[in-house]
């Protein structure tokens, strides 16, 4: 009886952890009965942002990959500096970088119009960042949610360079992007989201000027609107991608075969080392890129999320309850 009885506790003990183990997975079908609606809440906002500014679904993507990569996917690079710690905004890769934050401000709003306190900040910079990729002509998917909000922000973490400068190395992007548990792979396809937004003159006004592995027609091009002189117009904006900078499409790595890459870390995918084949394939395969890509951005948004109990749900995205 002792015996019969221990097993039945036993097994209630499981069934508690396995419960607790599960509940604090995130999901596709998390929100279903405590916000059926926040997918087209969300979506509406964007699709509107989106029509006035092309650019905004790049940002809104870039928003979502800096959020993951500092202490995972927690809505911490939206907290503005509070008394207690110094936020992310101003570190040094999202410093008049990173932009959106109005958007994902309204996105908010009507999401706790619709069910308050239930949706994280956290969940709607992952879901925005797949409608921007969509609504821009690139693949669907369906987003995993359940996330939950962080407390506070870290402007030391931001700043460590575990997001890569566009400066990096090929052993350096596959190093930060191993370190968040993404492949090689996994970082080529996502260095396709390069195939929308713009890039400042400042990050690559040296590849422009004194890399070699560059088309000479179009690096004079891009000269045009970023002078050689430190200082001078280092906020002039230029397409990352020169051929189809408002479509989410494969170009981007047609761009590269044809040493056409803005970015130092675009060209160092394609030069001669471990993931030209890669790029080769994408270039080719647009269904195939579009798979790749779908897959890293689900690993990307899996990058240590708050569940359960952890964190918060915040009822503004720009400051903790």
């Amino acid at each position: 009886m002792a015996s019969s009885s221990s097993n039945v506790v036993l097994a209630i003990f499981v069934l508690v952890i396995f419960s607790g183990v599960c509940s604090a997975q995130l999901s596709t079908n998390f929100y279903s009965k405590s916000c059926p609606n926040v997918f087209s809440a969300v979506k509406s906002v964007v699709k509107s942002a989106v029509s006035k500014e092309r650019r905004m679904g790049a940002s809104l993507v870039r928003l979502h990959f800096h959020d993951c990569f500092v202490n995972g996917c927690d809505g911490s690079i939206l907290l503005d500096d509070t008394s207690s710690f110094r936020g992310e905004k101003t570190a040094g890769p999202n410093n008049n970088s990173v932009r959106g934050f109005e958007v994902v401000d309204k996105i908010k709003a009507k999401v706790e119009q619709v069910c308050p306190g239930v949706v994280s900040c956290a969940d709607i910079l992952a879901i925005a960042a797949r409608d921007s990729v969509q609504i821009l002509g690139g693949p669907e998917w369906k987003v995993k949610v359940g996330r939950r909000d962080s407390k506070t922000a870290s402007f030391a973490a931001a700043n460590s360079g575990v997001i890569p400068p566009p400066t990096s190395t090929l052993p350096q992007l596959i190093n930060r992007f191993q370190a968040r548990g993404l492949s090689a792979k996994d970082m080529v396809a996502l260095s396709g989201a390069h195939t929308i937004g713009k890039a400042r003159c400042l990050v690559f006004r040296d590849r422009i000027y004194n890399e070699t592995n560059i088309d000479r027609s179009f690096a004079k091009e891009r000269q045009e609107n970023c002078p050689r002189r430190t200082g001078s117009g280092d906020n002039n904006l230029a397409n990352l991608d020169v051929k189809t900078p408002n479509n989410f499409d494969n170009v981007y790595y047609k761009n590269l075969l044809q040493k056409k890459g803005l970015l130092h870390s675009d060209q160092i995918l394609f030069n001669g080392d471990s993931t030209d084949s890669l790029v080769k394939k994408y270039s080719n395969n647009p269904n195939l890129f579009s798979s790749d890509f779908v897959i890293a951005m689900i690993k990307m948004g899996d990058i240590q999320p708050l569940t359960g109990s952890k964190g918060e749900i915040r009822k503004h995205c720009a400051r903790p309850n």
